[in-house]
């Protein structure tokens, strides 16, 4: 995770350096666009945390996410600084927690249990996603600066298409891939603002990442994901 971290920022930086370096030759040119769009690619990293967990189920150690993709910025306005935004994109995360993931031999069927007092060396959750943003913006652009104030609202809409969970301490490790009942569909409600390059992220999930089937001690397991992070866009 931290080696696909490490690369996925070192791409950000070349690409908004070679941005950069295009929109300085734009600006030599005194060439302006007045049919412009804003915001186009997106590059995101967040820190996870895992709302509505059930009693004695804890979170620790870092949860992150990256997150990554392309969003059409359509203006509805003639300043063209009210947008739609609809797009497609890629997120990975990590969740650090202390729920205890396994099937039960024969029937296959899920077991959750809590370690809470338990010694363990890694328990967490990693998912992979497809998404597609919807966002409703709103910003103070003009066609000759990149530097400007912005706030975006919408919706993601995300299908998590990979699921594991990684059980592992000095004499065992246990992986679960198949959960079913896992939402797959995810549904969430995000918030931008900021200036210029640096812009603050927040995600909250609407739906639960598990049914009301997966149950610990009676108690349905929930986890509704929220992410708070950075958001940077290019172009």
């Amino acid at each position: 995770m931290k080696k696909f971290l490490l690369s996925i920022m070192c791409f950000f930086c070349l690409f908004l350096c070679v941005s950069q370096e295009t929109g300085s030759s734009v600006q030599e040119d005194k060439t302006l666009d007045s049919l412009y769009r804003e915001d186009q690619f997106y590059v995101g990293v967040t820190y996870n945390l895992l709302l509505n967990r059930p009693t004695n189920i804890t979170q620790s150690g870092f949860s992150g996410g990256v997150h990554l993709g392309f969003t059409r910025d359509m203006p509805v306005n003639k300043r063209r600084n009210i947008a739609i935004g609809l797009g497609i994109g890629y997120s990975v995360n990590v969740y650090n927690h202390n729920l205890f993931i396994g099937e039960e031999e024969g029937t296959e069927e899920s077991v959750f249990t809590s370690l809470q007092g338990e010694d363990f060396d890694r328990n967490q959750i990693t998912t992979h996603l497809v998404e597609a943003p919807l966002e409703f913006r709103w910003r103070t652009s003009v066609p000759d600066t990149h530097k400007f104030y912005r706030i975006y609202t919408g919706l993601r809409v995300g299908y998590l298409y990979h699921f594991s969970s990684n059980f592992k301490r000095s004499d065992l490790q246990i992986k679960q891939t198949k959960v079913n009942e896992l939402n797959r569909w995810r549904f969430g409600a995000t918030f931008t603002f900021g200036w210029n390059t640096f812009n603050f992220h927040f995600y909250y999930s609407i739906n639960s990442l598990f049914d009301d089937t997966a149950v610990i001690e009676g108690d349905t397991i929930g986890f509704n994901p929220a992410k708070v992070g950075l958001i940077f866009y290019i172009l």
